[in-house]
């Protein structure tokens, strides 16, 4: 099923492709900081790994000059420990609500994600190759929330029969759905297939207000900025602040703690933060237990 208008702030052609949405806010006032550092886990091939996502895509083994397609990849970082290793850290310190994301839908990933989720039952979020029938299977695994981007759109657009089934299926309140997204002419869209398809969803006040009535929280990578330790998109946060009218998660750009306080002032408090590369446990600079200190500074 495509869609055919998303919210009233936008107008919609009969493909259902959107032509405006509303505007950015023009400026952003210091809130209430009630902001949350949200941990990830990023497998790749069975590893956690740090890579560029914008550079991941479905590549041969080889190319057809005989040299790797994995060569196309962009990766900051390959750790040696276990995926469980990095859950159990996130145990011992109280953080809830991260994201164990699988890049790719081979077995050995698979085998990876559930390992994490085993280690640390209810406290991740679990996403990459989610259908209506591998969602239970993660859920049961011991996932707090699954996570979905690319199953819910067919041909760029929108599909509200998948949307519908999944809610039918594990419930409104164990969804997350992912709208990273990318620029383009100005407006942010949504981009699907390992983040290399732009879809023809724009977000707006009225995108975001009508997929929360689907769904528990929203997760909003920044791919322009995403792994590349650019710092955040400020123009970004500060829309999620302004539209999303559930708990809504940014990733993209974060390298240092003042990258995370202007994600709190920008977001207004109302926006969490996922930070990845930059940090000393994926090979950055960032002290993971500054961010922690942080994090816990926020809940004061």
């Amino acid at each position: 099923m495509h869609s055919s208008r998303i919210g009233a702030s936008s107008t919609a052609s009969r493909c259902g492709r959107i032509t405006s949405i509303s505007a950015l806010p023009a400026s952003v006032e210091p809130g209430v900081s009630r902001v949350s550092f949200r941990p990830c886990i990023d497998i790749h091939k069975g590893q956690v790994k740090q890579i560029v996502g914008s550079t991941l895509k479905d590549l041969p083994e080889t190319t057809s000059s005989g040299s790797s397609g994995s060569s196309a990849l962009q990766t900051n970082f390959v750790s040696d420990k276990p995926s469980s290793w990095f859950a159990e850290l996130y145990k011992q310190d109280s953080l809830t609500g991260g994201h164990v994301i699988m890049l790719g839908a081979d077995e050995a990933s698979k085998a990876a994600g559930l390992g994490a989720l085993r280690a640390y039952p209810g406290g991740l979020q679990l996403g990459g190759g989610v259908t209506a029938e591998n969602a239970m299977q993660y859920i049961e695994a011991g996932a707090s929330h699954v996570i979905v981007t690319s199953y819910l759109f067919t041909d760029g657009e929108l599909n509200r029969e998948r949307l519908q089934s999944l809610v039918k299926l594990v419930g409104k309140q164990r969804l997350v759905i992912d709208l990273s997204c990318r620029q383009r002419d100005g407006q942010y869209w949504v981009v699907t297939d390992r983040w290399q398809r732009f879809s023809t969803l724009a977000l707006s006040g009225g995108t975001l207000a009508e997929l929360a009535g689907s769904c528990d929280e929203l997760l909003v990578h920044g791919v322009d900025v995403e792994g590349m330790q650019l710092g955040i998109d400020e123009r970004l946060v500060s829309a999620l602040s302004e539209w999303s009218p559930i708990p809504v998660t940014y990733a993209g750009g974060a390298r240092t703690l003042d990258d995370l306080e202007r994600v709190r002032i920008a977001g207004k408090g109302r926006v969490d933060i996922t930070v990845g590369s930059a940090l000393d446990i994926f090979g950055g600079k960032l002290l993971y237990s500054d961010v922690v200190a942080w994090h816990s500074k926020q809940k004061q």
